[in-house]
């Protein structure tokens, strides 16, 4: 059963929320100014302090509030999403995944122009109807009580949800991240029931035990990845080793202070960003606290964390040994300063790769950092397909 869905955060959390942050006590913090300890006291307090005294949620509210919501249950799984009809004469289903640190919300500049093009100067050809929902244990697909829920449970449980619950017999599918993953691994295990798959992150779908490609497959144009490769797992990729063992220890802190959330999450917006290290060129202090909020609220950061646990504990393992592993036919928009970046060479073997985009500016948060380039090469990826 699918229910309409309002986001209504209650007046004693959000009193809660601003009581906690008045009592704040941070950490000391000394010779950080560059963030390379972690986040800087400086920044962060000022971003509190606008989170307790500046920060209007109930905007937020009201423009999350305007799209299409609904919720249903899957497996005993709440699932939470945006559902925008397209307009069109033939809109294509997409169903768009989102990653960790991310929200839905983070989809929000890409929604309306995939799914009414005219009305941003489009054509009304290229219509989408657009699926957005929460993964499971983020947002409002909470709470989640049901173990082993990894983006290969995810994607069985989106797969119902497109063809079971809204009816789409076939339906295009989009992520980056772990939404990279969960759209992967549809593209291995469902390519008949999608046209196609469109991913701004790579790697095996393996890859949370390893399996890298060898240095080797790397073409002259990206050598310079593999350092950058290197530099992330080395220095960058502590979150995950510690969210991905023991999760639910670091989710009793982050439930319960709203600055520790903050700086945990905060950093990350601002190291794989593409932000030149001012995270408030790619996203407001809006954008910034309406995400945090969504955790806050929900108190979902623990489920969210979960979710690197989940992988770890239940391997990826294949639906055929047939090549490509990824059959459906595959774009990819690979950001060359996203975290990590893998060779064409390696991808043309994996995915039955139809399309490949390198653009040299934006991060990791795509749908936030750089929409128009991500809308413009969905619209050109699928149009062949419809």
């Amino acid at each position: 059963m699918i229910e309409p869905f309002e986001v209504h955060i209650a007046d004693d959390v959000l009193d809660d929320l601003k009581a906690r942050l008045r009592r704040t006590r941070l950490a000391p913090d000394f010779a950080n100014d560059d963030w390379e300890y972690g986040t800087n006291a400086a920044y962060l307090r000022e971003l509190l302090a606008y989170w307790e005294t500046g920060f209007d949620w109930r905007a937020q509210e009201r423009e999350i509030n305007a799209f299409a919501q609904f919720r249903t249950m899957i497996d005993d799984v709440p699932v939470h999403f945006i559902h925008e009809r397209g307009r069109g004469p033939n809109p294509m289903p997409l169903i768009m995944t989102h990653g960790w640190p991310w929200t839905f919300w983070d989809l929000q500049k890409v929604i309306r122009p995939l799914a009414d093009p005219a009305s941003f100067g489009g054509d009304p050809a290229d219509a989408f109807d657009v699926v957005v929902p929460s993964l499971p244990g983020f947002g409002f697909s909470t709470p989640l009580t049901v173990p082993n829920i990894n983006f290969v449970r995810t994607a069985d449980i989106w797969r119902v949800l497109m063809r079971d619950v809204l009816g789409y017999q076939k339906f295009a599918a989009q992520g980056g991240d772990f939404g990279a993953y969960v759209t992967a691994q549809i593209g291995h295990k469902y390519a008949a029931d999608v046209f196609g798959i469109h991913v701004h992150l790579i790697g095996p779908l393996g890859m949370i035990r390893g399996n890298m490609p060898d240095d080797s497959v790397f073409a002259a144009e990206e050598k310079h990845w593999i350092a950058t490769n290197a530099h992330f797992f080395a220095v960058e990729g502590g979150y995950s080793n510690l969210q991905g063992t023991k999760p639910q220890t670091l989710a009793y802190g982050l439930n319960d202070s709203p600055a520790g959330l903050a700086a945990w999450l905060l950093e990350k917006r601002r190291r794989w960003s593409d932000c030149g290290g001012d995270v408030e060129t790619r996203f407001s202090k809006d954008d910034l606290l309406t995400n945090f909020t969504l955790y806050w609220a929900t108190e979902s950061f623990g489920t969210s964390a979960r979710f690197y646990a989940e992988a770890r504990r239940n391997p990826w393992s294949p639906a055929h040994d047939r090549r490509p592993v990824v059959e459906a036919p595959t774009a990819i928009l690979l950001f060359d300063k996203d975290i990590v970046k893998l060779p064409r060479k390696w991808a043309e073997g994996y995915y039955n790769l139809q399309r490949w985009n390198v653009p040299k500016t934006g991060g990791h948060f795509v749908p936030m950092e750089e929409p128009e380039v991500l809308i413009d090469d969905l619209r050109a990826f699928f149009r062949p397909y419809r």
